[in-house]
C-alpha cells in the first residue's frame, strides 16, 4: 500500500549514525520516519567494539582528528541523556586506552605521535613496558612500550544504539523496520521521496545514511560517493576474573574489557568483501595476536565470533552534508571504523544543517565546556607531555626519562595522588581556559579540504560561526 503521508525528514538507514540523526531532528521539533532494510541496530553498529579511539585511531592531527575529538567530548552528556530517556546504559568507559608498540619501527611511530597529540593539546603519555604494566598487569613480555591515552574510551556499541532509537522512538521519529529502500524519488532538481518495496514514501528532505549501501542507493540519480566494504572479523571471550580495565590497541588487533569480565578482540580488514561468513584463518589470526597482547586470555571462555561490514571511502574521510544540485537530499556516510565514536557529532550537523542552520550548533555558548578538550586542549596534554621529554626530543631522549625510573605509586603522585593515571574516571577530560572560537572554525574549514566537505565563505570578513556552510562537492 503507498504511503501518501508527507513527512519532513527521511531518514534512510537504521545504524547508528541514522538514529543519532534521527534523534537530533526529533529534539528539534522535526516529523521524521527512519527506514531499515532489516532490523534497526543489527549490521555495522551490532558488531561495532565500541571503542572511542580520537586518537588511536588518527595519525595525523587534520581535522578529521579534530572532529573526533569534539564527538568524543560530547559522550558524557550523551551517556546521561540517552539513560534519563530511556532507561538505557551505553556503557561509557573512560578509564583510557593503550596504544601497545611491539617492534621498534611501531615505538618509533608512538613516540611521533606523542610529540605530534602534544602539540595540539591533546594528552598523550608514552610509557615503558615496565610502566605500562603496573598500568595492566595482564599485559605481555614482548611489549616494548604503549602510548598511554587517558582520554580515549568506549562504549557498549549495540546498546548505544538501542538507546538513540528508543529515545527517537520516544521524542515522536517513526520507526520502520524491513522496509528496504529500492531507490530515491526526484522531480527536476528536487528530492521528493523515496522508493520502497511497499512504496513510494513521500518526504520534503532525505538523509541517506545506509553506510555501504549509500553509494548503490546515490548512484541511480547519479551521484557518486565512491565507497567500498570492509569485513571485519571479531570475537569474544569471557573472563571468569576481570582484571583487564583498558583498552588495548596494536597493528591487527584490539581488545576492549566489557562489563562483566567480557573481552572483545578484533578485528580483522578484508577490503571489497560483502561476505559475512567467520572464518578459522581469520579468528587464528586474531586470537594469535591477543595472546601476544595478554598471555592469560588463552584460559579465557569462548563467547561467539561475528562479522561487520565497514564502509570505507577512498580517502578515509567520511561524507557529511547536502548534496549540490538536488535540493533536500544528503549523505551522512563512510565513517569507516569511526561511526560508533562520530555519531554524535555527526547526528548534531546533520540535525541542524537539515533545519535549516549553519552545522555550527555544537559550538553553542552551552556546550563551551565540551569544546575546551578539542581546542585547547587539557592540562595534562602539551605542557605535561613536553615538561617530561621536551618539544623536539629524538626516540632515545623520549625512552631514556622513562625506562624504569619510576614506581607505580610516583607514576600516580605524578598525577595527582588519586591511584589513577591523568584523567581515569575523572568528570572532566579537559581544563582549557576558552573555547577559541576561531580555532573551532578553523577545523571546519580544513575538514575535507581535498574533495567533498568544503566550506563556502565559512567565516565571512568577520569569522562568525553563523556564516558557516558546508556543502558536498560531488564529481558526477
Amino acid at each position: 500500500m503507498y504511503n501518501k503521508q508527507m513527512h519532513e525528514v527521511i531518514v534512510v538507514g537504521g545504524g547508528v549514525i541514522g538514529c543519532s540523526i534521527a534523534y537530533e531532528l526529533a529534539k528539534k521539533g522535526q516529523r521524521v520516519i527512519l527506514l531499515e532494510r532489516g532490523r534497526i541496530g543489527q549490521e555495522a553498529t551490532q558488531a561495532a567494539a565500541g571503542m572511542l579511539g580520537a586518537q588511536s585511531e588518527m595519525e595525523d592531527v587534520g581535522p578529521l582528528f579534530q572532529w573526533s575529538r569534539i564527538s568524543r567530548s560530547l559522550f558524557p552528556r550523551l551517556s546521561e541523556e540517552l539513560k534519563e530517556v530511556t532507561g538505557i546504559d551505553m556503557g561509557l568507559n573512560r578509564e583510557g586506552l593503550l596504544h601497545i608498540a611491539l617492534n621498534d619501527e611501531q615505538r618509533h611511530e608512538l613516540i611521533r605521535r606523542e610529540r605530534l597529540h602534544s602539540s595540539v593539546r591533546a594528552r598523550a603519555e608514552w610509557l615503558s613496558a615496565k610502566e605500562a604494566a603496573q598500568l595492566e598487569p595482564q599485559l605481555g613480555e614482548d611489549l616494548l612500550g604503549a602510548l598511554y591515552l587517558p582520554d580515549d574510551g568506549q562504549v557498549d556499541a549495540p546498546l548505544l544504539g538501542q538507546a538513540l532509537a528508543k529515545a527517537a522512538s520516544i521524542r515522536g521519529v517513526e520507526l520502520r523496520e524491513y522496509m528496504q529502500v529500492l531507490g530515491l524519488l526526484t522531480e527536476g532538481e528536487k528530492v521528493l521521496g523515496v522508493m520502497t518495496s511497499d512504496g513510494p514514501i513521500y518526504g520534503n528532505q532525505v538523509i541517506v545514511a545506509a553506510g555501504t549501501w549509500s553509494s548503490q542507493l546515490l548512484s541511480g540519480i547519479g551521484v557518486e560517493l565512491p565507497m567500498y566494504p570492509v569485513k571485519g572479523e571479531c570475537f569474544s571471550v569471557l573472563e571468569r576474573s576481570p582484571r583487564l580495565r583498558k583498552t588495548l590497541f596494536t597493528h591487527g588487533c584490539y581488545i576492549v574489557p566489557k562489563a562483566g569480565g567480557r573481552l572483545v578482540v578484533g578485528a580483522t580488514m578484508v577490503p571489497g568483501s560483502y561476505d559475512r561468513k567467520v572464518t578459522v584463518a581469520g579468528l587464528a589470526q586474531l586470537m594469535e595476536r591477543a595472546a601476544g597482547l595478554v598471555p592469560s586470555i588463552a584460559e579465557a571462555e569462548w563467547e561467539k565470533a561475528w562479522t561487520g561490514l565497514r564502509p570505507q571511502t577512498a580517502d578515509g574521510l567520511p561524507y557529511i552534508g547536502a548534496i549540490p544540485g538536488i535540493e533536500g537530499l544528503y549523505a551522512a556516510t563512510g565513517h569507516y571504523r569511526n561511526g560508533i565514536l562520530l555519531s554524535p557529532i555527526t547526528g548534531r550537523v546533520m540535525a541542524d544543517l537539515v533545519s535549516g542552520g549553519s552545522g555550527a550548533e555544537i559550538f553553542s555558548s552551552d556546550e563551551q565546556a565540551a569544546q575546551k578538550e578539542t581546542i585547547l586542549g587539557g592540562s595534562g596534554g602539551r605542557d605535561g607531555a613536553e615538561s617530561r621529554h621536551g618539544s623536539t626530543g629524538d626516540r632515545a631522549e623520549a625512552e631514556s626519562r622513562h625506562e624504569g625510573s619510576e614506581d607505580r605509586a610516583v607514576m600516580e603522585s605524578r598525577h595527582g595522588g588519586t591511584g589513577e593515571r591523568v584523567g581515569a574516571g575523572s568528570g572532566h577530560e579537559w581544563s582549557g581556559d576558552q573555547a577559541g572560537t576561531e580555532a573551532t572554525m578553523e577545523v571546519w574549514k580544513a575538514f575535507c579540504p581535498s574533495r567533498r566537505l568544503v566550506t563556502d565563505q565559512l567565516l565571512g570578513e568577520k569569522r562568525h560561526s553563523e556564516k558557516e556552510l558546508i556543502t558536498i562537492e560531488i564529481a558526477h
